[in-house]
């Protein structure tokens, strides 16, 4: 533990807050953002961690063995999806590179990932699978590196889609024309009827719709495929075979 962290935990240890039991100190922590105030609070100290990383707030995904025989925490991404309950928040562990094959996503979930910087945490789809992650209703993913050796990385079927700070990455290969970062096929939308620069999405509070803020693009025959409606703000596309870089911000048209 460093000094600022050691200094923090001893504050916390001698404060008013810390005589408060664990379900008052849970309720509070509940009202916390994920990232970073309620993942900050974690490392504060043992029995903040495990207040703040309890299932109630979140589901984990780990490779230690130690830690899979605590409460809420899976081995794989797939078991987590299938845990979850509609509206909970998977804490992705930036320990190590995570298969993510056709996983369908069917409830409302955020996906996180656990390191200071989204590639500290990776979701790989290899070939021979059509996309890492299918999404049938309104989700986030956050602070993660999604790659496709061939491919999408992102599939849209419906819902609201919010992709941000992410790295999403198609592998070069002789194959690249089906290879796509990001697909939307919602039935529902016409086009690209709704760009806004504020990351909203126009229309009726339930219509399929895709954001994408603060993430980088690399690689795919192109940077987006799509149905629908999409935003695009501060997004980086990176095409590696001209290597020609483009930052954009697309306004309402």
């Amino acid at each position: 533990m460093g000094k600022r962290q050691r200094i923090i935990a001893a504050a916390a240890s001698s404060s008013p807050i810390n005589s408060l039991d664990d379900g008052c100190l849970m309720h509070i922590f509940s009202f916390l953002s994920p990232i970073p105030d309620r993942y900050n609070t974690a490392l504060v100290c043992h029995r903040w961690r495990y207040l703040a990383c309890h299932p109630r707030h979140w589901l984990r995904v780990e490779c230690s063995a130690k830690s899979l025989a605590e409460p809420g925490v899976y081995s794989t991404l797939e078991t987590a999806i299938a845990a979850a309950r509609p509206g909970d928040t998977i804490l992705i562990s930036a320990a190590g590179d995570y298969i993510a094959h056709n996983l369908q996503i069917k409830k409302p979930l955020c996906l996180i990932g656990g390191g200071e910087l989204p590639d500290d945490t990776i979701l790989t789809c290899l070939r021979g699978y059509e996309s890492a992650l299918e999404f049938f209703s309104t989700c986030k993913v956050a602070n993660l590196t999604v790659r496709a050796e061939l491919g999408c990385c992102l599939l849209h079927r419906s819902g609201r889609l919010t992709v941000e700070g992410c790295i999403l990455q198609c592998e070069e290969n002789p194959l690249d024309y089906l290879s796509f970062p990001i697909v939307s096929t919602a039935p529902e939308c016409n086009g690209f009827t709704s760009l806004a620069l504020k990351g909203k999405c126009h229309g009726s509070v339930g219509a399929d719709c895709v954001t994408v803020s603060n993430t980088r693009i690399e690689g795919g025959a192109k940077a987006v495929s799509t149905n629908g409606n999409l935003v695009l703000q501060h997004v980086r596309a990176i095409y590696a075979r001209t290597s020609i870089f483009f930052w954009f911000e697309v306004g309402e048209t």
